[in-house]
């Protein structure tokens, strides 16, 4: 896939775990492990821009086109 999840970097430079942010967004656990590992093919904006609010960071700051 041509687009990266960094989520996991975002969470650590925000010292917060995957479970608080699961609880904040609204999303349960093993949705939010599905979209830090890539398994998903899709993902909402108004997921997406919840996880950005909780986070303080824009869309581009976890997610990055690579070429292949």
């Amino acid at each position: 896939m041509a687009i990266v999840i960094t989520l996991d970097v975002m969470l650590a430079k925000r010292k917060v775990r995957g479970k608080e942010l699961a609880a904040a967004v609204g999303v349960t656990e093993q949705n939010l492990s599905l979209l830090r590992t890539g398994k998903v093919k899709g993902v909402r904006f108004s997921t997406l821009s919840r996880i950005c609010e909780v986070l303080e960071c824009q869309p581009g700051d976890i997610l990055e086109y690579v070429e292949e």
